[in-house]
């Protein structure tokens, strides 16, 4: 199927001899479906609005910038916009010069709006035709609420002459209509339309002596869309005469399609025509066109409009080159082509092309084929050159009238211009480009090489060089930051003076042709491939090659993009930035790379890195390198560096380094010596001021080193009861002298561990030790005094000594718990009874008797039995906190 359609395609649109065309619609569709949006190369570099140093001029009230004319002689731009005129610096376009307001009268206004017009826009003067007529004045041509009018701008004054010439047939009645005009030598030449619907499209030219225009008739212009208009200067030895060429889309008349299939031509006047002395009175004898064949043979696809032309002069005409833009009648993929065709194409078809007639077929049908027809001499179509003076004929007004006729009736060439290299110097996908200018420079290798400034509907520039088998985009700059498309570009050609204008709706734009000195290094420099630039190694920055007072030996300019020459100067790692993180953080490294063309290579420790897409540890998010849960093996060096390919060729070079750091390690130190060994002897006593002296003691032989684990253990020892039994224990505290706790200890990195925010191990060892001794002192003490449960076996042991009813008492009281003091005069019938527990409030209560009274502790202690006592309830019960008063 995909090779039916690109032989179908080829077939209708090249050949442009089928009588069925409904094909074309599936082939496009197919076309653009398949292919075709993948193609086109990608700028290199694309410059914010930030980055670019453009000078907006914009006036208030004032839009539709629409047209512009550069003076370089007197250094003056001058613009057109709706209803006004204003002459800037083209130095500095901010810089208003002059300017002169032309707006609508009241009268005409009212006039536009009784037929149907908005007032507010369609109803105001948008100027459209802005040349220099002569040294002294501009001739201008506004719209003037859909009556166009003309007229002469004093240049010296900046003020009308007030002769205003009826613009009918040089300026469209509407702004929205299409249009184009060129001044040869005082004489306005111009595409247009001749009244106010639109339906009369026109070529004329108007001057004083004659003024010549197209027939109103299809073959010559079907509802055409002017872009472009210059004249070429032909200076031979045959005499030729200079030759105006129009560019333009028309409905094609030489397919039958179901709907109209628009066809790009160039079309060609010549300027010395006088018109014909019986046929074509005032009309062109010398006017031809030709279609302009912009096609992708590898996509066998065809672009029928055309938007902009730009004819790149050369001091032999013969070289000189037409660039255009051209889209697809079915552009929904927004794809854009530039094709050249040059000269040797454009004259070889004029000159010998074959003509085009119509033929009546079913006495229904016109249909257009090649013509079979003897061709009359002179050539029809051709300027007076010395072939026609050889013939006696020195003007148009002498041509025989079988040549004119003939002329008349066949103005369409059947063979199309093809482009250079049969296909399109640049496809490029979802871009649609609105304007071109084209720049030939002759770079350090002394090849000319031509530089495209392209201008696209959403009001960026696109700037591209063509090397010998490729188009590359050097870069993209947003010149409108609303986005409009750009209507107009305009290059100076003056020496010194290398700035690019280009105009919207909203304003007018000055650049720069070159953004040399945003390359902040030799090898981006190189990699950029901008003929416009060169690395000066002497001042190490990148400059425009125009730039005044240049050593030419110290520039460096390798168009093949080969970076090897470039010295870069490597800074070292004093200057990369360093990150101090803790283990378990993400670290975030940044690494800007300008070039689009290029990829990011990260090295650690000079070596590659290799990060998966599903890898949870690294993660590159747009520019940056994330590396979550940072842990000990990832503390060290990092880089980026860009890796560009160029003709095959890798080039790398360094473009940002950081330093990966743990936090600083706390280092501790003692400042005075401790003694060799502490001992803590506890011995139990009824006395508290054993525990008290010791104590104090222990507390004030610390006071001179301030030694946080001897703090640590002296204020757990002051938390410790006060009464211990008969048991005599030693706990030792390891030593350290005076040099080596003035030596730094160096811990282990842990991962994931946030709470411990210390690095001293021996802190950490001693307070464990501490810790484990103080457990097993208060385990111990438990034991002996029964508080934790199957401590029969103990207390066995420990009161060995002691009677088995005291022993029965010990263990029934730890069972049991404390017990009610019995009232005096129960005691005798509660004897036999098992004592209740009462509930522990937390206070020491006395039970009161039955008759209210409390019992005397004397009286008490006789009525009780030794048998029923408590265990250690006489006993003086001492605490650590006492400080040993009852």
């Amino acid at each position: 199927m995909d090779k039916l359609c690109s032989k179908l395609l080829n077939y209708c649109l090249m050949k442009c001899s089928v009588q069925n065309m409904a094909v074309e619609v599936v082939c496009l569709a197919y076309a653009f479906l398949f292919g075709v949006a993948a193609f086109g190369p990608t700028p290199r570099t694309v410059w914010k609005v930030t980055e670019t140093d453009l000078i907006m001029f914009r006036s208030p009230e004032v839009y539709n910038y629409s047209v512009l004319l550069l003076n370089e002689d007197s250094g003056v731009l001058y613009v057109g916009a709706r209803d006004a005129i204003f002459a800037l610096d083209m130095l500095d376009i901010q810089k208003i010069q002059k300017q002169v307001s032309w707006p609508v009268s009241e009268e005409k206004q009212n006039s536009c709006y009784t037929k149907g017009k908005s007032k507010e826009t369609e109803c105001r003067n948008y100027i459209r035709v802005l040349q220099q007529q002569d040294d002294s004045n501009l001739y201008v041509c506004g719209t003037y609420a859909f009556q166009p009018v003309c007229d002469r701008l004093s240049i010296s004054e900046f003020t009308f002459e007030e002769k205003q010439e009826e613009g009918k047939g040089k300026c469209p009645f509407s702004p929205t209509q299409s249009y184009t005009s060129v001044m040869v030598d005082g004489e306005l030449y111009a595409g247009t339309v001749n009244n106010y619907w639109g339906s009369e499209p026109i070529i004329t030219r108007s001057s004083q002596q004659s003024t010549l225009r197209t027939e109103y008739s299809i073959p010559w212009l079907n509802e055409p869309n002017f872009v472009y208009a210059d004249v070429v200067r032909e200076k031979n030895l045959d005499g030729d005469d200079d030759k105006i060429y129009f560019f333009l889309t028309e409905t094609a008349v030489e397919f039958e399609f179901f709907t109209k299939l628009l066809v790009p031509r160039i079309v060609r006047v010549c300027k010395g025509d006088q018109g014909g002395q019986r046929t074509l009175q005032k009309k062109w004898t010398s006017f031809l066109k030709a279609k302009l064949a912009c096609f992708s043979p590898e996509l066998n696809f065809v672009f029928n409009v055309v938007h902009d032309v730009f004819i790149l002069k050369t001091p032999s005409w013969k070289d000189t080159v037409f660039y255009g833009v051209f889209t697809s009648q079915l552009n929904n993929a927004g794809v854009s082509a530039v094709c050249a065709f040059n000269m040797t194409s454009v004259e070889t078809v004029f000159t010998k092309g074959t003509f085009m007639q119509s033929v009546i077929c079913d006495q229904t049908q016109t249909k257009w084929l090649q013509s079979s027809k003897e061709i009359p001499s002179p050539r029809p179509g051709m300027c007076i050159n010395n072939e026609a003076r050889a013939q006696n004929i020195n003007s148009s007004l002498q041509l025989p009238d079988k040549t004119l006729q003939f002329i008349k009736d066949h103005p369409l060439i059947y063979d199309p211009v093809t482009p250079v290299g049969n296909r399109p110097k640049l496809i490029k996908a979802g871009v649609n480009y609105t304007q071109i200018a084209v720049k030939r420079v002759q770079a350090f290798d002394g090849n000319l090489y031509d530089v495209l400034f392209l201008g696209t509907a959403e009001g960026a520039l696109h700037k591209a060089v063509i090397y010998d088998t490729e188009v590359h985009i050097v870069e993209e700059v947003q010149l409108f930051s609303n986005r409009v498309p750009v209507e107009t570009l305009l290059l100076s050609s003056k020496e010194g003076v290398n700035y690019l204008y280009a105009s919207s709706s909203t304003g007018v734009v000055q650049s720069p042709l070159a953004f040399c000195e945003n390359y902040k290094t030799c090898t981006d420099c190189i990699l950029a491939r901008d003929p416009l630039c060169a690395w000066n190694s002497g001042g190490n920055v990148c400059v425009s090659i125009y730039k005044p007072g240049l050593d030419q030996s110290s520039l460096v300019q390798q168009l093949s993009g080969d970076s090897s020459t470039c010295k870069e100067v490597d800074e070292g790692y004093e200057t990369y930035p360093v990150q101090i993180l803790k283990p378990g953080e993400v670290a975030k490294m940044v690494c800007h790379i300008k070039s689009q063309l290029a990829y990011g290579i990260w090295k650690f420790n000079e070596t590659e890195m290799i990060i998966s897409t599903d890898s949870p540890k690294y993660y590159l998010h747009s520019e940056m390198l994330l590396i979550f849960n940072v842990s000990q093996g990832d503390y060290g060096l990092y880089e980026c560096f860009s890796r560009e390919k160029v003709k095959n060729k890798f080039h790398s070079h360094k473009m940002a380094g950081y330093i990966l750091k743990a936090p600083p390690i706390v280092h501790h130190t003692a400042t005075a010596s401790v003694t060799s060994t502490i001992q803590i002897t506890m011995e139990s006593s009824m006395q508290s001021t054993t525990h008290s002296a010791s104590s104090s003691a222990f507390t004030s032989n610390m006071d001179t080193t301030r030694n946080p684990t001897v703090e640590l253990l002296s204020s757990t020892l002051e938390t410790l009861p006060t009464t211990v039994a008969p048991l005599k224990t030693t706990f030792v505290v390891s030593t350290i002298s005076a040099a080596e706790a003035s030596q730094t200890v160096t811990c282990p990195s842990f991962q994931r561990v946030d709470y411990l925010e210390s690095k001293d191990c021996g802190i950490y060892a001693a307070f464990l030790a501490i810790f484990c001794s103080l457990f097993l002192i208060l385990l111990w003490y438990s034991f002996y005094k029964g508080f934790l449960p199957n401590v029969r076996s103990y207390c066995s042991a420990l009161r060995s000594k002691k009677s088995t009813s005291e022993l029965a008492d010990c263990e029934r009281g730890q069972k049991e718990g404390l017990m009610q003091k019995p009232c005096l005069n129960n005691v005798q019938s509660q004897q036999n009874e098992q004592p209740k527990s009462v509930h522990d409030s937390g206070y020491e209560m006395e039970p009161d008797c039955e008759n209210g009274k409390l019992v005397h502790e004397e009286t008490s202690q006789e009525a009780v039995t030794e048998k029923d006592k408590p265990f250690d309830v006489a006993s003086n019960l001492k605490y650590v906190d006492s400080d040993g008063e009852e």
